[in-house]
């Protein structure tokens, strides 16, 4: 039997050193980084008692961490679709508005939206519409605002995914006999979402950084029970390094969840 040349041995078996270096390249050498910072604060919350009682006295606010973060991006989702169709309107008045909104937010520093939203427009929406504000805890009042940055942000993210569906998807959904709504709910915006995706898991993550703002509105997640620690104890470092860690591994987690998915659906654009 005749042995295979080079080119018909190539062609069998992928030359070793291409995929040597394709591992090398490829391999989460950063994921490798962020393990050994994350271990190390393990390592002394374990080992030291300042450490633990750091731990223990921060970590009860992950609920209201988590608890922000799911509602306000829930709301921002929701405002964010009604304020990224307004955007893409063919109505002049809505276009405006959308506009209008997008750019207000984007233009003024979170910190002072908070601010503002909390003790300024939530007051004179309880004055307008006659209920007691006493009711909307300062939580709720960071929640709103959250979900009224980031659906600024988020209309954007609608906005490109719904132009990125070719007008042909639109034209057939027309022909079809379908009214506008009917196409962009059958049609595009499950098409849209897919493309979507990605940008929208990242205003996620963002957001779960930002909930560390809410301290300023004395909300007891996880950097204001910190602010407390260190203004207590005076021990700066085994507490601010617990919150790194613990904010670390919230969005690290996040993040691989984030990719997984991405893969799963076929957007990874890696070689």
């Amino acid at each position: 039997m005749p042995l295979a040349t080079a080119s018909e041995a190539e062609r069998v078996s992928p030359p070793l050193v291409p995929t040597v270096r394709r591992n090398v390249r490829d391999f989460p050498y950063w994921l490798v980084g962020i393990g050994g910072v994350v271990g190390w604060i393990s390592y002394l919350t374990f080992t030291k008692d300042r450490y633990r009682t750091a731990f223990d006295r921060i970590i009860p606010g992950l609920r209201i961490t988590a608890e922000s973060a799911l509602f306000g991006f829930l709301l921002a989702l929701l405002l964010g679709l009604v304020i990224g169709l307004g955007r893409i309107s063919r109505n002049v008045v809505l276009l405006n508005i959308a506009i209008f909104y997008i750019e207000l937010v984007r233009g003024i520093p979170i910190l002072v939206l908070i601010f503002t939203i909390a003790f300024v427009v939530v007051p004179a929406t309880s004055d307008t519409f006659g209920f007691d504000i006493s009711v909307i805890s300062q939580q709720w009042r960071a929640i709103i605002a959250l979900a009224l940055i980031y659906a600024a942000y988020l209309a954007e993210v609608f906005r490109a995914g719904i132009e990125s569906i070719p007008r042909g998807q639109t034209e057939a959904g027309r022909a079809l006999g379908m009214s506008h709504g009917q196409t962009m709910r059958r049609i595009v915006l499950p098409q849209a979402v897919r493309n979507m995706i990605p940008a929208i898991g990242n205003d996620a993550i963002a957001m779960v950084k930002d909930t560390s703002l809410l301290s300023v509105l004395a909300v007891r997640e996880l950097t204001q029970n910190a602010r407390q620690i260190a203004s207590t104890t005076f021990d700066f470092k085994a507490t601010y390094m617990i919150l790194v860690g613990v904010y670390m591994l919230l969005t690290v987690s996040l993040s691989m969840l984030l990719a997984w998915y991405r893969r799963r659906l076929g957007l990874d654009d890696r070689d």
